[in-house]
């Protein structure tokens, strides 16, 4: 049986095939999972804490909780992932400075130091912030020797998740001589 397609038809199929097999690919790779429902569009941040790094010290989760007296109670978590021990030797929020349970705060390799809550072993106390909540607030965490890290964050009302979270007893000869230093 002879071949009855002419040539120049063969080599247009040929092109068409290839355009067609182009374009759906190019439709398969462009068109995967886009658009407004991309699992990308809906990631979300766990927490309203705010979040810094300074070598291997990792500050998480900071939020300041209002107390009633206008003093703040500072949620976080502080941990070391290097291989020696530093220590936090100073917190502040705006120029004031926090009242700590003890100071400085040894952060060995993987135990942090949590600040408020069931896992707390240690606590910090910003008398006399008066920040209204859903403000914001400048937290500076001093280290032995990382540098320190200054965090920009959200100040919450004392409900919901943070119902529970109080000022910390603490002497009141520290917290006058730590506030007013």
């Amino acid at each position: 049986m002879v071949d009855t397609i002419p040539p120049m038809s063969r080599i247009s199929s040929k092109k068409a095939l290839s355009l067609l097999v182009s374009a759906l690919v190019a439709l398969t790779l462009t068109g995967c999972a886009a658009g407004p429902d991309a699992p990308t569009r809906h990631i979300k941040k766990v927490t309203d804490g705010a979040e810094a790094d300074s070598g291997n010290i990792k500050v998480r989760d900071v939020v300041l909780v209002a107390q009633s007296d206008g003093s703040a109670v500072l949620v976080a978590t502080v941990d070391n992932v290097g291989e020696t021990s530093d220590a936090i030797t100073a917190i502040s929020v705006k120029g004031i400075s926090a009242v700590t349970s003890t100071l400085p705060i040894t952060l060995a390799q993987n135990a942090p130091a949590i600040f408020s809550g069931d896992s707390a072993n240690a606590s910090a106390l910003i008398p006399g912030l008066n920040q209204t909540p859903g403000t914001r607030a400048d937290v500076t965490f001093t280290f032995k020797d990382a540098a320190s890290v200054t965090l920009n964050s959200i100040v919450l009302e004392q409900s919901g998740v943070y119902a529970s979270v109080t000022a910390p007893a603490m002497p009141v000869a520290s917290a006058t001589t730590s506030a007013t230093k």
